[in-house]
């Protein structure tokens, strides 16, 4: 049973972002940790809430996506889209360890996103860490779910 109050949760990969989340009514955020996301399959009470996530768009966030959606299929992602992605050109960095596995459970859009990180096609090792992103555009994706 989630907590009192609480219909939507939101998982964030890197505690930076996770400190400075804006409040959100009925809500509560957790740092997923990066790959210590799997952890959170405990958490059955996930299953009967909304379930947000946002991490890093690299080959890494995207496998952190994917292995959340396998104990909790409703996740949706926010703000690891083509547009984010291509709006912050000049915040890219380099993926150090880039991954290429099957990931089954992405949308055909992040599937996109996610094999053309891994073909190469926005450049070699593109990563846009998830606290480069404009917090406008976090505020303007949370209003959208509300």
């Amino acid at each position: 049973m989630p907590p009192p109050g609480v219909t939507t949760v939101y998982v964030v990969e890197n505690e930076t972002t996770y400190l400075a989340f804006p409040d959100q009514p009925h809500s509560i955020v957790i740092h997923g940790g990066g790959y210590a996301v799997t952890q959170l399959s405990a958490l059955t009470w996930l299953n009967d809430v909304r379930l947000v996530y946002w991490g890093d768009l690299d080959t890494h966030g995207f496998t952190i996506l994917d292995r959340l959606r396998r104990a909790f299929p409703h996740t949706r992602s926010i703000l690891m889209d083509r547009s984010t992605l291509l709006e912050h050109r000049g915040q890219w960095v380099k993926e150090d360890t880039p991954t290429h596995q099957p990931l089954g459970t992405l949308t055909p859009d992040e599937a996109d996103v996610y094999d053309n990180l891994v073909d190469g096609e926005f450049g070699p090792n593109v990563r846009l860490e998830q606290e480069r992103v404009r917090f406008h555009l976090l505020e303007d994706a949370l209003n959208e779910l509300r």
